[in-house]
Order: structure tokens, then C-alpha cells, then sequence
């Protein structure tokens, strides 16, 4: 596979377009992480509020962004096909503004609940940073670049953790709230995506983009060739080609040479959903990424988060129950970022594959000391910090990677929103599952479920995942096709 090398002035304008675009997730790791610190406050005769939080209050408090988020989550995909990548990720920076104002001004128990739950809108909002951020990075730094919407997150989480051990209630307020309208003022100095523009039309712009993030002459080469490379993404024949089996190599260098922008342009009578129920690779790729998505968060680390604090106090009773959270947070970040150094390197199968083995092996410890208690009580907070690692080196990270780069750019909102209601979903029902399953079975036991989950996500990661590093979208469809269908037929 070729290597597209990229100007150390491209990479810095497309780096630090990213990290402003993945700042959104980092403002959704901030309203996870300050329930956690504020509950104490929340529920204490001394508390800001006007009146103590119940505990169903509480449980509501640490619940209602991810209940918000899934309500909102199938509004994404016709946003960021509507209002285009740029003004859709402004338009979810505002729901945190909004909350944030709120919660500064408010002492209601059911107005903090509802600014909670408004920023869960917000926090739907990250797969379309993916897709933004996806669709202006060139193909062999993708894989890096779309990475960071985990570790922005990750950032936000400890950042927050950060502020609630050294400032004030309202102090962590306000620096939340200036954050939010930061993100959406940096968002302005930024260009729209060029595939959004070709696909409104709009070929001057989108040759204006291309340079910006290319740091090249609007009249250059690169910028025609890259435009030719988008228009065969969206010319709908390459659909067709991939259904009938056709000798796809030699079909696509025809298309090249007689780019119809004007199917283009007809596309866009089709709704997203026609076209992907007549996309065989769209479909299969969709499971892939659904079955992807549902086995990363069916590994338990969602769990071992709303456990961890309990775990912590008994492993390591001498350290804050804070400390340990802001050292968890390091541990993911830290994670995180290799992670970002190696995707475009080994690839997404492989560290889909070895760190789901890896993590598999960490659940089959910690569930053997949960349920035997061989070893002393700091082996179990070692065990978490080394699961928390090598999930989030890859694991983690892989399914929002195939999210934002294996689809067609018709139906890449429609299916992106299908995988972010199956990640809302699923960590719904692990929760929900969890209780149940300890008394049934015990914790260690069920934390052994979680490691053959994990050893199932390796087996289904090396059988059935193609490899898509470096590939751009019409180069990834023929691997999502049946064997028979990728090859040429031969008389």
C-alpha cells in the first residue's frame, strides 16, 4: 500500500485542527467527571444547593448524560448532512455553554439535573468531531488524528478531576463554562470540510479547504487530485460497480477519467437511508463497526469506572478516592496517546486484536482475585491501572477509528449515528446487567464473563475485521464485499 507523505506544515495545520475539533469531547470528559467530585457537596446539609440531593437524585446526577445523549444521538446524522461538519460541532458546543450558564446561576436540584441531561445533547455530538476530522486529514495520519476524539475525552476527564481537588464549586463552574465558549470561538478560525462542500456543490470552496489543511496553492495539483479523489467517493457508479462484481480496478481508472459531477449532484436525491439499504458494503460494514462497538464496551470497562472507587478504597485505603480517579484518568490518557503514535503504524486490526487479548488476560486476573483473593489488596488496583492501559491502547479506541473512515461519504452521518446509539445503548444495559449478575453469580464470576468477551472481540477482531489503515473510503468498500464480489470475474 503506498505511503502519502505529509508536509510537516500540513501536519501542524491538520494536528491543531484536530485537537480544536476533538475539544468537544474534552468538554463531554468534563461533565463526566463532575458529578464524581460534586456528589459529597450535593448530598451534604451544607451543600450550594437550596436543599440536600435524595439519592435517586444522585443516581440521576451521574445518569441523565448518557439518557440525553442516546435521545439526541439520531438527530446527528441529518445535522452534520444538513449544516455540514463545521456549524453541526459548533452547533453541539452549545447545549454545554447553555448548561454550564445554567448551573452557574442556579441552586435548584431540578435545574442542575436538567443542565446535566442538556449536556448530554452536547456529548452526542462527538461522532460528528470523527467525522470532521476524518475528512480533513490526509490517509496515512487518519488513524492518529481521529484518535484523539478518545484521548480529548480522556484530557477532559482529567482536567476536571484536576479543578474539583484545588478550586471552588463556582470556581470549576466558571472555567467549564469559559472552555465551552472557547470551543466554539475556535471552531470560527477553521474551513468546512471539503467533502461536505463537493457534496453541496461547492468546488471552490472545497479547493479553498483542501490548501488550507494542505498548506498548498488553491491552483496546485494536489488540490485538483484530491478533488478527484473526493467526487469518485461520492460518484454513486462506484456503489454500483461494487454490487455487480465487476473488475473494480479497471472500472474505477474509467471513472477517474470521466468524473460525472453530475451524478454527484443527483445523488443527493436519494436519502441516506435508500442508499444504504441498497449499499451491500455499506451494510456489512455497519455490522462491523456495530459488532465492533458493542464487543469494546461489553469487555467492562464502563463497569470498572463506576466501580473503580470502591475497589480503590479497599486496595489502596491510604490515597484519596480522588487521587486514585486522577491517576486512572493519566493511565487513560497516557494509553490513549500511544495508541494515536501506533494505529497508523500496526494498523487497526492488530491492536484491535492483541489489546482485546491483553485485556481479556487483566479481566481473568482481577476476576480470579475478586472471587479467590490471592494476592495482596495492591495487586487488584494494579490490575485495574494495567486493564485500564492496554484497553484504551487500542481497544478503546478502534471502533470511533472505523467509525469515522470506513463509510461512504452518503451515509457516513446516517451510520455514524447508528454507532453512537449502539455505544449509548450498550453501556445502558451493561449497567443495567451488572447488578443483577453480582448477585447471581458474584463479582468475580462476572467480571470472568467480561474476559471471555474480550477473548471473543481478539477471535472476531483477526477472523472477520479488514484492515483499513491508510485506505481511503472507496479503497475500503471491496474488503467489506463478499470474497466472490472482490475479485474480477473470469470468463
Amino acid at each position: 500500500m503506498d505511503s502519502e507523505k505529509v508536509k510537516p506544515s500540513a501536519f501542524l495545520i491538520q494536528g491543531l485542527s484536530t485537537l480544536i475539533i476533538a475539544y468537544l469531547t474534552s468538554l463531554t470528559g468534563f461533565v463526566y467527571a463532575w458529578p464524581s467530585y460534586t456528589m459529597e457537596n450535593f448530598q451534604s446539609n451544607s451543600t450550594v444547593l437550596s436543599t440536600p440531593m435524595s439519592l435517586a437524585e444522585i443516581s440521576l446526577l451521574g445518569s441523565l448524560t448518557n439518557i440525553g445523549a442516546l435521545i439526541i444521538t439520531p438527530f446527528c446524522g441529518y445535522a452534520v448532512d444538513k449544516f455540514g461538519r463545521k456549524y453541526s460541532a459548533m452547533l453541539f458546543g452549545l447545549p454545554f455553554v447553555i448548561s454550564w450558564g445554567i448551573i452557574s446561576v442556579t441552586k435548584s436540584v431540578y435545574l442542575v439535573l436538567f443542565s446535566i441531561s442538556l449536556a448530554g445533547v452536547g456529548a452526542a455530538g462527538q461522532g460528528i468531531s470523527s467525522i470532521y476530522i476524518s475528512e480533513i486529514s490526509q490517509d496515512s495520519i487518519r488513524g492518529a488524528l481521529t484518535s484523539t476524539t478518545v484521548s480529548g475525552f480522556f484530557t477532559g476527564l482529567l482536567f476536571s478531576y484536576a479543578l474539583g481537588g484545588y478550586l471552588s464549586y463556582n470556581q470549576v463552574v466558571y472555567v467549564h463554562l469559559s472552555l465551552s465558549i472557547l470551543y466554539i470561538l475556535l471552531l470560527m478560525l477553521l474551513k468546512e470540510s471539503p467533502v461536505f462542500l463537493l457534496m453541496s456543490g461547492k468546488e471552490k470552496e472545497a479547493a479553498e479547504s483542501i490548501a488550507f489543511y494542505r498548506r498548498v496553492d488553491v491552483t496546485s495539483k494536489e488540490v485538483e487530485i484530491e478533488i478527484k479523489k473526493i467526487y469518485l467517493q461520492l460518484d454513486p457508479r462506484i456503489d454500483n460497480i461494487l454490487q455487480s462484481g465487476n473488475d473494480i480496478q479497471a472500472t474505477k481508472e474509467l471513472i477517474e477519467k470521466n468524473l460525472d459531477k453530475s451524478a454527484v449532484q443527483e445523488t443527493k436525491t436519494e436519502t441516506p437511508w435508500q442508499f444504504l439499504k441498497r449499499s451491500e458494503s455499506s451494510k456489512r460494514a455497519l455490522l462491523a463497526v456495530l459488532i465492533v462497538m458493542a464487543v469494546v464496551i461489553l469487555m467492562g470497562s464502563i463497569v470498572l469506572q463506576v466501580y473503580a472507587e470502591a475497589l480503590f478504597k479497599e486496595a489502596l485505603p491510604n490515597m484519596h478516592p480522588n487521587t486514585c480517579s486522577i491517576w486512572l484518568a493519566v493511565v487513560y490518557l497516557l494509553a490513549s496517546l500511544v495508541c494515536a503514535a501506533m494505529l497508523d503504524r500496526f494498523g487497526r486490526k492488530s491492536l484491535m486484536t492483541v489489546t482485546s487479548i491483553l485485556s481479556g488476560i487483566f479481566n481473568t486476573l482481577l476476576a480470579s482475585q475478586l472471587h479467590m483473593r490471592w494476592a495482596p489488596h495492591w495487586f487488584t488496583a494494579f490490575v485495574i491501572y494495567g486493564y485500564s492501559f492496554v484497553y484504551n491502547l487500542g481497544a478503546a479506541v478502534v471502533p470511533f477509528v472505523l467509525t469515522a473512515e470506513v463509510f461512504l461519504p452518503e451515509v457516513r452521518g446516517l451510520c455514524n449515528s447508528f454507532s453512537m446509539a449502539c455505544m449509548w445503548i450498550t453501556n445502558f444495559v451493561t449497567l443495567i446487567i451488572f447488578n443483577p449478575l453480582v448477585e447471581a453469580l458474584g463479582l468475580g464470576p462476572t467480571f470472568y464473563i467480561f474476559a471471555g468477551v474480550c477473548f471473543l472481540g481478539a477471535v472476531y477482531s483477526h477472523t472477520c475485521l479488514p484492515e483499513t489503515k491508510g485506505l481511503s473510503a472507496d479503497k475500503i468498500q471491496p474488503l467489506f464485499m463478499k470474497k466472490q464480489k472482490r475479485t474480477p470475474s473470469k470468463a
